[in-house]
């Protein structure tokens, strides 16, 4: 059977709240006041570019967790990080089932001392094992020093950094602030860190690649982005899949994003194992990698 870290879990919620847009904008709510914004401004414009990978009214079934874990064994998922979840709701599932999530501590750079504080805790008392960090949320590039004491206590605490790094739709803030150039000076300055560029750079694909080559402990997840197009002509991606099946094939990780993508696990495993990728690099995207990044090899 073939393993599997996904590195973006949708977690099962009433009223299809598991194909939002989740944590990507958990901490980016729309700042008070001001003059009322159009419908569908900001953040909602997500549900314009995404709305057909909405569920359907009749669709919105919730599985109970205990069966969704169930079936995340079976197809040989063997460790996820929660998407969609808070960092209280993440705990809950890592003391419910201990043996299949990791914790990815979601961070603001706005908290400042308190967020690295509560970083520290969550790493040293609650087994969580990796900072997650959002430009999109704070709209902030990754490189922005208001993120530097987090990215500090990471390092102090040896864990990887999850940073968001692709073009965002919110039509509230830049369009990319998620630009993978924000993660050079951050490498340069943490060259001991251990980074991973999640959502793999899209639509900046050459310049992720150039950077995953340039950086030792620089990586990217696939999160968000649905297979079967990777290796489609014109799709943007011909950069990752010419170097993922060489130079950086130590380097990719992948995040099969359910409920964003709209497709069942089965269909996504597929894809990845129909990549035009040899057989061991496809072992070490769907696994090996992120067991090395996760001390789990």
């Amino acid at each position: 059977m073939t393993r599997i870290i996904d590195m973006e879990c949708t977690i099962p919620k009433a009223g299809g709240e598991s194909g939002s847009t989740g944590s990507y904008g958990s901490a980016a709510a729309e700042p008070a006041g001001g003059m009322e914004k159009p419908a569908g401004y900001g953040m909602a414009n997500y549900g314009r570019i995404f709305r057909s990978r909405a569920p359907a009214a009749g669709e919105r079934a919730v599985t109970p967790m205990d069966e969704y874990v169930e079936m995340l064994g079976r197809l040989g998922i063997e460790r996820s990080v929660p998407f969609g979840t808070t960092n209280a709701e993440a705990l809950e599932l890592m003391r419910k089932y201990p043996k299949q999530f990791l914790g990815l501590a979601r961070m603001s750079a706005h908290d400042g001392m308190r967020a690295v504080r509560e970083l520290e805790r969550l790493v040293r008392e609650e087994r969580f094992c990796a900072l997650g960090v959002s430009a999109l949320a704070d709209r902030l590039p990754a490189s922005d020093r208001r993120f530097y004491p987090l990215y500090t206590k990471a390092a102090e605490l040896g864990i990887p950094v999850r940073i968001y790094t692709a073009m965002n739709y919110a039509t509230d803030r830049p369009y990319d602030l998620g630009h993978p150039r924000n993660l050079d000076q951050v490498a340069m300055d943490f060259p001991e860190m251990t980074i991973i560029a999640g959502l793999a750079g899209w639509p900046w694909v050459n310049e992720m690649v150039a950077l995953l080559r340039r950086h030792p402990n620089l990586y990217c997840d696939t999160s968000a982005h649905r297979p079967r197009y990777f290796a489609q002509p014109g799709s943007g991606w011909e950069m990752l899949m010419q170097f993922g099946n060489t130079t950086v094939q130590d380097k990719v990780m992948v995040g099969l994003s359910v409920g964003l993508i709209g497709q069942p696990y089965e269909v996504l495993i597929k894809e990845y194992l129909d990549l035009p990728l040899k057989d061991a690099v496809k072992d070490k995207w769907l696994y090996g990698n992120a067991a090395r990044v996760f001390g789990l090899a």
